[in-house]
């Protein structure tokens, strides 16, 4: 039997932050557009508004730490280093053009709460499939828990031009691919993205859009149309973070009753 991993910070964050933004994990580079052959500092960030904070994950439970984009497949997990007073990480990327920076977890990270706790979270979370189980089950008053993994991704532009790498999804577990460049010159606020599961469109999610600068709560929230798309307003100034999550049930002997993924897309102007 694996041992379960506890989190006791995660489960801080619970207590002192709307369920809905418990779970957020981001990449968020110090600058999402730089010079050709420039390094910029990383953080790994999780929370909103007052519980935001560094994401005190440990390297082990990295899986992924890549970027994607006029090189091809880079493997930076040697430029990782979670926990380090200013910085999580550095992106050294010297090739001018588009890429997607990229961060999976594994799957060993716990979640147990009391059932109103639980069903708030997957009201929230907008995690229909969950909700549709409890009921159907008649569990609605009994504790949930889930183990989870985490996708986070960030659009880096470096230097002019170049393929727009962001708008291919990559086979992940769940993913947010915007179907227009995000950095396109002269480009309007209307930006389609389009949810992935492993390279199958996914209906029914619930995408939220959530301004950096002012992240208490997010600006606009959608659910995917049956082609796993959806429409948001994002100006091209500033940093903006799109979100989602998914879920399906466990069979009955399984520790947990869920499994969960939680997907972000980071991206911004500067």
């Amino acid at each position: 039997m694996r041992p379960r991993l506890l989190l006791g910070v995660a489960a801080l964050a619970l207590a002192v932050a709307p369920p809905a933004f418990a779970h957020d994990f981001w990449l968020q580079p110090q600058a999402f557009q730089i010079a050709a052959g420039a390094t910029t500092p990383l953080t790994l960030q999780v929370g909103h508004g007052g519980a935001r904070q560094r994401s005190p994950i440990r390297k082990d439970r990295i899986v992924r730490f890549e970027a994607v984009g006029p090189e091809g497949r880079l493997d930076l997990a040697s430029d990782l280093h979670p926990g380090e007073p200013d910085e999580d990480g550095r992106l050294r990327l010297s090739a001018p053009g588009q890429y997607v920076v990229l961060l999976t977890t594994d799957d060993h990270a716990e979640s147990h709460l009391p059932a109103d706790r639980f069903n708030l979270h997957l009201e929230a979370e907008g995690l229909t499939p969950a909700q549709e189980v409890r009921r159907r089950q008649r569990r609605e008053a009994t504790d949930g828990s889930e183990r989870y993994s985490r996708v986070a991704k960030a659009i880096v532009q470096v230097g002019s031009g170049g393929t727009a790498a962001s708008l291919a999804p990559l086979d992940l577990p769940l993913e947010i691919v915007p179907e227009a460049d995000p950095y396109a010159s002269g480009r309007s606020s209307d930006l389609p993205v389009r949810v992935y599961q492993h390279d199958r469109p996914l209906a029914g999610a619930l995408v939220k859009l959530t301004d950096l600068t002012h992240d208490a709560e997010p600006v606009e929230t959608h659910r995917t149309d049956t082609a796993g798309r959806a429409r948001f307003q994002i100006p091209p100034h500033g940093a903006w973070l799109l979100t989602v999550v998914w879920t399906r049930p466990l069979p009955a002997d399984a520790e947990v009753d869920f499994e969960t993924v939680f997907s972000s897309l980071s991206l911004g102007d500067r």
